[in-house]
Order: C-alpha cells, then structure tokens, then sequence
C-alpha cells in the first residue's frame, strides 16, 4: 500500500461532504457538545495561527462524536471591518467584492484540511441577514437604556480615520495599524456595558476551572473595580469671578482618602470641561493653550512617560484644612478614568511627585514608616502611621481611609463611592465597511428608532472609497430618507458599528435551525440545547476585548427576555503564537510559511499531525521544517503498515494470558495511548503527549508477529489518530473495519495487570545486570535467582548482606 495524500484526502473529502457527515441533528435529547473556534476576518489566506486553531478544535468536535455526542462545530466569517476597505483603496475593488471572493477561497481551504465544520451554519457577519437581527438587537437595547448617544473626547486613529474603544488602543496606539491615538470631540453611541461592571467581575468565580487564570486576572484588572472617597473641591472667590461664576469647583475621586491632609495641588486632564471654558473664552494665555492642545494630541500611554503640565492660576479650598490649592492641567490625568480631576498628593504618589519635583510644588507629608524615617528622594507608597493629620494622627493609614470616609459623610462634604476602570463602550465608527446603526435624525423629532419592519439597513453598493472621511456621510442619496415617526424628511445615521458588536454574538447565531435560519437569529429550544459552549478555542490577545464584550452581551440578551444563562463559554483554551526562527509569522519578518504549500507538499494530515505534536496547545509553536517532514514519515509508516491487518467488523477477542511477553507488551502500550487520550480531552489538552504514546504503541506492534494483536492495536490506534490525521486514518478503517471503530473505545485493565516484573540487580550499589521473575515471586526465589544472574560477579566473593525492594531492585553487598 503506497501513501498517495492527494489522493486519499480528495476522496474523502468528497465523502465527508456528500454525505453531510459534519451537521449536528436535532434529537436534543442526545448529549451535546458545542466546539467553537474564534472565527476568521476573510483576508483571503490562511496563515499557521489559523491553521492551528482550527485543527485543535476540529479534533475535539472529531473525538467527541466517536464519544457519541451530538457535535455542533460551526464556523463563520468575521467579514467586516477595516482591513476590507482599506484593501479597497489600495486595489481599487469594492469592499464587498474583496471580502466575498476571500471567503470563497477560505472556503476551499478549510475543506482542503479536512476541517470538519457544518455547511448549513455557515455565516459571514456582513451578510445582509445577519444585519437584520443585529439591528433589530440594537433598537431593543436602546429602547431598554443600554444604547444611547452623546458627545465627548474619543479616542481618534488618524490613520484609519476612525474612532476606537478604549479597549481597542494598545499601548497609546490603534490596535488595527498602530498608529498613535489622539483625542477628538465628537458624537458618539455608547452601550452601557458599566452597568454591569459588578456582574461582569463577581461572574469571573463562575469561569474558574474552566479558563485560564491569566485570561480571569486580565478581565478583572480590566474592569478595575476599587472603593474610595468622592468630594467636592470649591473654588475660591477671586477664581470664580475669574470664571464668570460658571463653575463653583469639581468632583474629585480618590483612593486613598487617608493622604487628604497631604494635597498640595489639585490637577484636571486637558480635555476637562473647565480647561475647554477657559481656552474658548481666551482666558488662557497663546503659550498656554498651545501647552493644552499637544497634551490632548498625545496618546495617552505616552502621557504617562514624560510628565507636564501647566498652571490655570486658579485655587480651590481644601475641604478639611481650608487652605488655599493651586489647580494645575497635567498630562497624566484622564478624561476616562473617574471626573479627570484629581487630588495630588507628591508625597505619598510616584507621579504627583514627580511632577512637584518637575515643577516646584509644595510636598506635604502625613504618613510616615511605622519604624524608620521619610525619604526626601521618593515618596512614601507603603502602609504606614498618619501625622500632620489632625485628629486622625497615630492611625494606620489603612484604618484610616474608612474613618476619614465615615468623616467626610458625616460632615455631608463627601461620599463613599464605588470606581471602575472600565467605562461604556463606544461603539461608532466612521467607516463605510460595517452594519449601519438603525437610527434616524430628524429635526421634528430628535434621534429617531427606525422600525423594525424596514430592516436590515443595508449599506449602498454604488460608493466610492478614498480612505477620505465616511464614504456614507458623502452619498447623495442613501442617507435621506423620511422619519419613521413623523413622516418629514430625515437623514439617516452614517456612522457605523465597531466590528467587535458582531462577534459579540455570532456564537448564539450559530444556535438557529437551518430550517428556520431566515426566519430568526437563532431558536430558544436550540439555545437551550446547545449553549453554553464547551470548548472555546482562540488566541490571548482576545482576552479582553472579545471575551468582555461577548459576556457582555451574553447578559444583556438574558435581561432582554432571549436567553436564560449569564456566561456564554465553560472552557476557554487560549493557543499559543505559531514561531518561525523565534519570533511570529508576519509578511515583514519574512518567516511565513503557506498551508497551501505545506499541503501540497505532504498533505493536510502530515500539516495537522504537526500542530498538534510540536506543541502543547497553550504554549508557542516553533516551526521546524525536519519535523513536518518527521510526521509526513510517520503517517506514511502508519498508512503502510496497515497491509498487516487482518480485516474485520469488530476488535478481535484476545486471551490475554495466552500472549508472549512482546505481545502482551505491545496491547499494554497501545491500551495506554487509549488512557492518555481520553485525558487528552478531559482535561489536559496534551495532544504531543497522546501522540508520542500512539508512536510508541506503533514501535511495539512492530516487535511482535501476531496478526489479531496487530488488527487489535490498528482498530484502536487509528480511532485515536482519526481526529489528528482524518484522512488517513479514515481510509485504513473503510479498509479493514468497515468504518466500525471509529467510535469510543473501551479500556481493558488486564493489559495492566503486571504478571510478571523486571527488577535491577546491583553489586555493591553498581547496575549489573537484570531479572525477570513473576510479580508475586517470593523473596527467596527472587533472591536465588539474582544469584544465578550474577554469578559472574560474585565468583569467589562472600555475600555479606542481601537487600530486595520490592518490585524495584536486588543489591549485593560483597567483600573479597
């Protein structure tokens, strides 16, 4: 039998889909399992980071149907997004176009490895259906408070000209082109997703177990939650009248309550509404505003590194001391995290110090180390005892904070508040390549719901696109039309939705029946059935953005009367990056390598059976070109070899007992691939492992000459490999098994069972040599015969002791 690749997969990829063999059935009383990778942007080529995600989901969904679970394995197209417009300005091709023609090609590849997703769940999230629903979801969310529009300081990419989520800018950069972020004023949607901080952080205890602890430990520091003092600074006569009495002061929010008596200055974020007063009524100097203006331009990662700041020559009171504070605009300070105002304490905070020390503010010290001195060179960031602060002197400064909160309540001049990090995600985008947002502007009736009878809004085809502005805002007549509640001219919503709405929830789209996928977004009796999924199976650079936002909207459908559960995935296993000379694939390093190649070269089986043996799944995956060429020999060996089979329609009936020491070696190491990968899928996820323990059991077939332990151990291990090489391992059971074994296997204990035993035998402490004896010899028949085996070593020597550990080693002690 000679191994041809190209031959074998055609075939039976062919047969796989012609006889629909990878759609789950609607018997909902079976077992289920929902198998879910992280789905693709269509950019028209697989690469190895892809190709490895889908080939460690698509074993699980292949072993869990030889289990006998209904399987539901489905896969999808993140089509929109910015990549596709931009790929239209430079290829002069429509968006639509471009995205469609790649998804026909990924298509074609996923077939080409054997990946065995259902063909009637297939989605593309720009499919005009799937806007429908979608749209449909965001009228009920806005029409249930959770979606709602107002102006503000947004993070602006200049490069993709776009506006970004908080969570979508990386180290002060865009997470698309890493362009640095600056700030811009303008409308924007927002979705409340802070309305649910509390849940989003205590539902985290639900997912132990099942995800990774770092993906947990990244959510909940993400969200941020923490507990301090909110109060109010008032400014002083002189700088209200400075401001026109327009504001009497501003809200501050602090974490550390116990360094109040320690303020030495106040600081706002450039983009706060009074530094905005200031600067539009000219109370500002030029030199001044210019300041002001390049703090806004600067990313906000880079705000951190260098402080700066500059004076608004304005003073507000301190709340308990009523001295005068100066108020400064500092560039470390944020609009988006609590008012953008904060109380600066030099003494007791690494920046606020370093900014007095760069500008020559006062630095006020009130804790002081239990035992031991203030430095003048750092400030002191430890637990420590409170002095210089009135009547709470002596205090530990963390019994403090509760105590100068309670005071602060009782003098009715502050408040205990709850903080988050996290903040509502804006979702607009000015972009042409997305669902548009369902509303209406109309000057009779303000922000307008467009009915749900008109939808999908779908986008206009006839468009240009320069990478200029929103191609939509620049159509002469997609956006006019007439207002769905007065009936007078309106103008539509030009912006669109942040790409990361629709992967919010593809997962519950996938849960519609084929039958009725026209009619709704998915069924309540199969989002019953199939959620939540089981294995969720993605990168770690999803952590935040994606995860976050699907649980998000997991909870906000439940409270929308769609669903009944509160997380969408049990299991979370985040993949390793797929290296080439140390460091990921990309273009510009020039260390890619084709699937397309690697598969026309040795075929789909030898490219999976090397993702999954190289590398444990979560770990990074070093591509090594000698070890693709290992698993194609392997699998050739595998393939070649099964010519020794004897054919037949049920694993043959061994007597056990009866078999040679080869022969009950090999069933021993063949039994125990078995056990591994059953604790491959349970819990482990150590396909290297399995497979090694398969390569093993190979080797001991080999060794022994007995044709019903040889169709043993092929019925067996080609059930065990059939998830990792399909293919082949498909064709060898058509071969010989009738297709009848590839279902779940059971382990046998008498393969274990250890009749008889090697032990070591030592002279002096020194390896000698080795005995074989049954496993319940006694020790004087063990230790005759240790004799008899070393007899060499202890001719004309005296024994001076005997030892034998039971089931490990014999050892002599001998003297001339």
């Amino acid at each position: 039998m000679e191994y041809s690749s190209k031959k074998l997969e055609k075939k039976w990829q062919e047969y796989w889909a012609q006889n629909g063999s990878f759609e789950p059935n609607e018997d909902f009383t079976k077992a289920k399992k929902y198998i879910l990778s992280m789905f693709p942007f269509p950019s028209g080529r697989l690469h190895m980071g892809h190709v490895r995600n889908y080939t460690i989901s698509d074993a699980f969904a292949r072993y869990y149907r030889q289990q006998g679970f209904n399987v539901l394995h489905p896969i999808g197209f993140d089509s929109f997004g910015m990549p596709a417009e931009n790929a239209a300005i430079k290829n002069g091709s429509h968006p639509k176009t471009w995205t469609y023609s790649n998804i026909d090609y990924m298509k074609g590849e996923f077939k080409s490895l054997g990946f065995s997703f259902s063909k009637e769940r297939e989605l593309a999230t720009s499919d005009e259906l799937y806007t429908k629903f979608e749209q449909g979801f965001i009228i009920d969310m806005y029409e249930k408070g959770l979606l709602y529009r107002k102006k503000g300081f947004l993070n602006w990419c200049p490069s993709c000209q776009t506006v970004l989520a908080n969570e979508q800018v990386l180290e002060g950069s865009c997470w698309r082109c890493d362009t640095n972020v600056v700030k811009k004023d303008m409308n924007q949607y927002y979705f409340k997703i802070t309305q649910y901080g509390d849940e989003l952080l205590s539902d985290l205890a639900k997912l132990e177990g099942g995800w990774p602890k770092q993906v947990l430990t990244m959510q909940e520091n993400w969200i941020g939650k923490s507990y301090g003092l909110e109060f109010k600074f008032s400014f002083d006569i002189a700088s209200r009248e400075r401001l026109n009495n327009k504001f009497d002061g501003f809200e501050v929010f602090t974490t550390r309550p116990d360094t109040i008596y320690g303020v030495s200055y106040a600081a706002l974020a450039p983009e706060h509404e009074i530094v905005n007063y200031m600067i539009e009524n000219l109370l500002l100097d030029d030199d001044t505003i210019i300041k002001i203006q390049e703090m806004k331009n600067t990313s906000s990662i880079d705000r951190q590194k260098e402080k700066s700041g500059v004076s608004l020559n304005l003073n507000v009171t301190h709340p308990l001391t009523k001295k005068s504070v100066p108020i400064w605009v500092a560039n470390f300070v944020l609009m988006d995290y609590g008012s953008g105002a904060v109380m600066a304490v030099p003494a007791h905070d690494d920046r606020d110090f370093d900014f007095a020390k760069k500008y020559n503010l006062p630095i006020n010290a009130v804790i002081k180390p239990f035992n031991g001195d203030l430095s003048d060179d750092k400030a002191f960031t430890e637990v420590g005892e409170l002095f210089n602060s009135e009547s709470f002197n002596g205090l530990n400064s963390k019994d403090a904070q509760g105590k100068i909160i309670d005071y602060f309540e009782a003098q009715n001049i502050g408040t205990k508040k709850t903080n988050f990090r996290l903040k509502d995600w804006g979702v607009s985008r000015q972009r042409y390549w997305g669902a548009p947002i369902p509303f209406v502007h109309c000057d009779s009736c303000g922000l307008v719901m467009e009915k749900k009878e008109n939808l999908p809004i779908a986008l206009p085809e006839d468009i240009v696109i320069t990478g200029e502005g929103n191609p939509l805002d620049k159509h002469p007549t997609w956006k006019h039309c007439k207002c769905p509640s007065c009936g007078k001219d309106a103008v539509r919503e030009t912006d669109t939705m942040d790409t990361f709405v629709e992967s919010s929830w593809y997962f519950l789209r996938f849960c519609a029946s084929p039958k009725n996928w026209q009619d709704e977004a998915f069924s309540k009796e199969q989002i019953e059935y199939w959620m939540s999924v089981d294995h969720y199976i993605g990168g770690i650079e999803h952590a935040i953005l994606h995860l976050l936002y699907a649980r998000f909207f997991t909870k906000v459908f439940r409270d929308l009367g769609y669903i009944s559960f509160d997380e969408p995935f049990n299991k979370l296993l985040t993949q390793g990056m797929v290296l080439k000379d140390g460091a990921k694939m990309s273009k510009s390093k020039g260390n890619t390598v084709d699937p397309d190649a690697i598969i026309e070269k040795y075929g789909a089986d030898t490219a999976r059976l090397f993702i999954l043996f190289a590398a444990p799944p979560t770990q990074e995956l070093e591509w090594n070109d000698s070890a693709v060429e290992g698993a194609y020999r392997f699998i050739k060996r595998f393939y070649e070899r099964s010519s020794n089979i004897v054919k037949t329609d049920s694993i043959p009936q061994i007597d056990h007992g009866s078999l040679s020491k080869d022969e009950k070696f090999a069933r021993k190491k063949v039994y125990e691939a078995l056990v591994r990968a059953n604790d491959v899928y349970g819990e482990k996820y150590t396909f290297n492992t399995m497979i090694a323990g398969v390569m093993e059991a190979m080797n001991a077939l080999n060794a022994q000459s007995n044709s019903d332990v040889w169709s043993e151990g092929y019925w067996i291990l080609t059930s065990i490999m059939e998830p990792v090489i399909p293919h082949v391992c498909s064709e060898i059971s058509s071969e010989y098994f009738s297709l009848k074994n590839l279902t779940s296997q059971r382990v046998l204990e008498e393969v274990f069972v250890e009749n008889v035993i090697i032990l070591g035998v030592s002279i002096n402490g020194k390896a000698r040599t080795e005995i074989e004896v049954a496993s319940d010899e006694s020790q004087e028949n063990i230790m005759k015969i240790a004799k008899e085996s070393a007899a060499k070593w202890l001719e004309g020597k005296t024994i001076v002791k005997e030892i034998v550990v039971p089931k490990k080693l014999v050892n002599l002690v001998i003297k001339d």
